[in-house]
């Protein structure tokens, strides 16, 4: 029987579960599409519409798997049985407790942990409605997911590190960089495909596929081999065609035309002025000689003796056919506007339907009409000499950096999945309960989660990733470490590949902390310590250490103050 007098706790826990749901868009899917914006491998607008499409897409698919853990691995459910009504306002406390949090660490730019905030605020309405006894702190409780928060970051960070390592002396410090690029592209995507499909597949991925181990082998394989296989026909021809014969008439919808087009015939003379349609990645970004040079013009040279930095090829020890490719001499940084938006107000009073659908159209493409890479630049007090961070990282081929953007691309759109798939059980877990109990007035440890449960989690993440998205993307980025699409490309598998193993297990953890740790692993494999900008990565820890704590005591002090108000009780 529907719990009708509490339809108020319904609606109040509908809207705080959208607003914490539209955090997790904005804080952690930003965070993690801040590395594709930073290498310049997508623009806001292509990341904001595969950040949508996938993020949805791995809500709807495999997002109901880990949301049982928030509901049931935190509490113990069985306390609440005589009166479910009270489990029911401890999980809209903590809905409100997570999501107020949430919206302050956002706007101040805080990369934080929305797995951090949801637990907090369950754990202190918890304490506050039953007491500490009511909590499942074992292993098969709060601590298991303490300890995925602590090994996570370490793990992902191992992760990239190998698989920049890999591509850095196997493919980038090489003789032709661009044609082992060649040979590693389709790899590369072979293991990055099969891993997305694992996700869908394996046991845990999807309750909805039914499959062996032979048949999830041959299926997650066999996906893996299609894909290497698309990409050797008809991504290859166009790669060669454009970066080794340099046809600048060459665009990216003559992709599907594969080996035809090495019967293209012979590249016309490229008129003046005219490139071959392949951006400098690491434009902006100097090398350590370059920032002594601009330094020493500008009168203060040794502001960068203070920050050394030491290149991988002052080092002894390189095999005979590893070469540091020459750094290209970066063209001098453009004065970008912050803003990017080239629309202009039509004439007109504001009524006419011109000027209304402009301002419509500005306001829905809000968030999206920034210039991300340039706000990355801005000086604040966790920034340091970036300059100097910057100078450490090592300079690849850019044509070879190129090939790994499409491979960010594939990367970025597996990591916001398997984010889709993890995290949007952080506002739906706590939100199924309310809504299983309000409708049904029953108390069950096992609820079957709903579509439109799913469904709704998944719109307010990708809403507020288009509308205040670019808030989180600013604070990280280039402002930890350089940025490239090799670096990306790591960067993100390293966290993707720790982000399904824990949906496999289970364990609802911080995708934040998987992008930082595996951010983190990436940089230093420069060689230095200074590679990193310690300053931001000491604020986003500082922000995951308090954030459970001040999301508990806020959901804990708000469950206290309504329980032990007068007449609460009689309403049940």
């Amino acid at each position: 029987m529907a719990l009708h007098q509490f339809d108020y706790l319904f609606a109040i826990g509908t809207i705080f579960a959208f607003l914490d749901a539209w955090n997790i868009g904005a804080n952690d899917v930003a965070n993690s599409f801040a590395t594709s914006v930073a290498s310049r491998s997508l623009t806001m607008m292509q990341a904001m519409c595969i950040g949508s499409v996938m993020e949805f897409a791995g809500a709807m698919a495999v997002g109901a798997r880990v949301s049982d853990t928030i509901r049931t691995k935190v509490l113990d459910v069985k306390l609440f049985e005589e009166d479910p009504s009270v489990l029911l306002l401890g999980m809209v406390c903590a809905v409100i407790g997570s999501s107020i949090y949430l919206t302050i660490a956002t706007r101040f730019s805080m990369p934080v942990s929305t797995t951090h905030s949801i637990m907090g605020g369950v754990i202190g309405a918890g304490i506050a409605a039953v007491g500490k006894e009511g909590v499942n702190w074992g292993w098969k409780g709060v601590s298991q997911v303490f300890a995925a928060w602590a090994i996570a970051p370490g793990i992902a960070g191992g992760f990239g590190a190998i698989i920049f390592l890999l591509t850095k002396y196997l493919v980038m410090r090489r003789n032709n960089p661009v044609k082992k690029a060649f040979v590693a592209v389709p790899i590369y995507f072979f293991i990055t495909s099969a891993l997305l499909a694992l996700l869908i597949v394996w046991k845990g991925g999807s309750s909805k596929i039914k499959l062996n181990d032979g048949e999830t082998a041959g299926v997650i394989i066999g996906t893996g081999a299609v894909v290497a296989l698309l990409v050797v026909v008809f991504f290859i021809p166009y790669l060669y065609r454009k970066i080794i014969l340099e046809d600048w008439e060459l665009k990216w919808w003559h992709i599907p035309q594969g080996p035809l087009l090495l019967r293209r015939g012979a590249v016309p003379p490229r008129p003046e002025g005219v490139g071959i349609g392949i951006q400098d990645y690491y434009r902006g970004h100097l090398t350590r000689e370059e920032l002594e040079a601009k330094r020493a013009a500008e009168g203060h040279s040794n502001d960068f003796e203070k920050h050394p930095a030491v290149l991988s090829h002052e080092k002894d020890g390189s095999a005979s056919d590893i070469t540091p490719a020459p750094a290209p001499v970066p063209e001098a940084a453009p004065k970008e506007q912050l803003f990017v938006s080239k629309r202009q107000r039509p004439a007109g009073p504001w009524y006419t339907p011109a000027v209304l659908f402009y301002y419509v159209k500005a306001t829905v493409l809000h968030g999206v009409d920034k210039d991300v890479v340039e706000m990355q630049k801005q000086k604040d007090f966790l920034t340091g000499d970036l300059e100097a961070v910057h100078a450490t990282g090592e300079h690849f081929d850019n044509e070879a950096e190129y090939t790994y953007s499409f491979l960010q691309v594939l990367t970025a759109a597996t990591a916001s999945f398997t984010h889709g798939a993890n995290d949007v059980s952080n506002a739906i877990g706590p939100y199924t309960t309310i809504y299983y109990i309000w409708s049904s007035g029953e108390l069950k440890s096992k609820v079957p989660v709903p579509d439109w449960i799913l469904a709704f989690g998944g719109a307010a993440i990708v809403i507020g990733l288009w509308t205040y998205g670019y808030n989180i993307m600013r604070a990280l980025g280039n402002k930890i470490t350089l940025h490239s699409p090799s670096r990306g490309f790591s960067m993100e598998l390293g966290s993707a590949i720790t982000v399904i193993m824990a949906t496999r297990l289970k364990l609802p953890i911080s995708t934040t902390q998987c992008i930082s740790g595996a951010t983190v692993g990436v940089g230093l494999c420069n060689g230095t310590w200074r590679t990193i900008n310690w300053r931001m990565v000491a604020w986003i820890y500082m922000g995951w250490i308090i954030t459970l704590p001040v999301a508990g005591i806020i959901a804990g002090c708000l469950m206290g103050i309504i329980l032990n108000a007068p007449r609460w009780g009689m309403g049940i």
